[in-house]
C-alpha cells in the first residue's frame, strides 16, 4: 500500500527513525511528506497539508500525520476535499474509523501515546477497510460527502 506520512518537529524523530523503517519492513511504499530536517520552528499545517494532498490526488491510499497532540494535524487535513482525518490514540478508533467512516488519514500526538501503541494503532488503521457492504455506513458516508460538496 502507498502511505503518505508527515510530521512536524514533535514527530520528526519518530517518523524518520521508527515509523518509516517499520512501514517499509511491512512492505508498504512510503511517501515522505516532510519534515525533512528537524526544525523546532516548523509548523504542522505544512506537513498535514502535504499528506492530505497526497491522498486527495490519489498518490497515496492512506496517510499518517504526527504532531504534538494530533489536533492541529486533524484540523488542517480535514480542510482538504476528500479527506477524512481523525485523531486516534486507541486501537478501537483506528480500526472503526476506517471501517465505519472511511477515514483515510490517522493523526497521532507524539506527546500523548508511546511507540508500541502507535504501532498497534497504525497496524489496525492500515489493514482496515471501509465496510461498503453495509448500507448504514455507505448512507452515512454519502451524507458526509454531500455536506463536503455543499461547502466546497
Amino acid at each position: 500500500m502507498k502511505i503518505a506520512i508527515g510530521a512536524d518537529h514533535n514527530g520528526f524523530e519518530l517518523k524518520n527513525n521508527v515509523l518509516i523503517p517499520w512501514l517499509k519492513s511491512q512492505g508498504h511504499q512510503v511517501i515522505d511528506s516532510g519534515a525533512y530536517d528537524h526544525n523546532s520552528e516548523d509548523d504542522y499545517p505544512d506537513f498535514a497539508n502535504n499528506v492530505a494532498m497526497a491522498i486527495s490526488s490519489s498518490k497515496a491510499e492512506k496517510g499518517i500525520i504526527i504532531c504534538g497532540s494530533g489536533v492541529g494535524a486533524s484540523i488542517t487535513a480535514n480542510k482538504v476535499k476528500g479527506i477524512r482525518a481523525a485523531i486516534c490514540h486507541d486501537t478501537y478508533s483506528a480500526k472503526q474509523g476506517v471501517e465505519h467512516d472511511d477515514m483515510n488519514i490517522v493523526c497521532i500526538g507524539s506527546k500523548i501515546i508511546g511507540e508500541q501503541m502507535i504501532h498497534d494503532i497504525l497496524e489496525l488503521f492500515i489493514n482496515a477497510s471501509f465496510s461498503d457492504h453495509e448500507e448504514r455506513f455507505v448512507r452515512r458516508l454519502n451524507k458526509v460527502l454531500d455536506i463536503e460538496a455543499q461547502n466546497s
